[in-house]
């Protein structure tokens, strides 16, 4: 993954807290967004979704690009090795394929920051190679990417 062009609206790291991301920003634990239902739940508490936002992915899509209508946002998730952790690794690959389509079309930034300790970024990195087909996510051992 060394040299591959990291995309500009995902940022992986071990930081506590890394600068450069537009505000405002939610947070969403990883352990609490282990499976979409989860995470939906998690993202709806967050960004105080609409009762009626309908809990698919499709339906993320769309009240993330209302959402970014109204400023920038950075989605944070801590300990996001375990983000979507219960559910089969294309679910990952999804989640990040809303990330970006709703980033290529928005009028405002999105950042979705992934942070997990040193010891855990290993297997976030990996994971991401996998659902990514090994493009688009440089993570350097060691240290924050942007």
């Amino acid at each position: 993954m060394t040299g591959q062009r990291q995309p500009g609206w995902l940022r992986v790291t071990d930081e506590a807290r890394p600068s450069g991301h537009p505000t405002p920003s939610v947070t969403v634990a990883g352990a609490a967004a282990r499976t979409r239902p989860a995470l939906f739940d998690a993202l709806a508490d967050v960004l105080d979704l609409p009762g009626y936002f309908g809990r698919t992915w499709d339906a993320l899509a769309d009240v993330l690009a209302d959402r970014l209508d109204a400023g920038p946002l950075t989605l944070e998730v801590t300990d996001a090795g375990l983000l979507l952790a219960d559910e089969p690794p294309g679910q990952l690959g999804t989640l990040l394929d809303v990330v970006g389509g709703v980033s290529a079309g928005a009028r405002e930034p999105v950042c979705l920051l992934l942070r997990d300790t040193p010891q855990r970024l290993p297997e976030l990195r990996h994971r991401l190679h996998a659902v990514l087909g090994g493009g688009g996510v440089a993570v350097p051992p060691g240290g924050a990417v942007r």
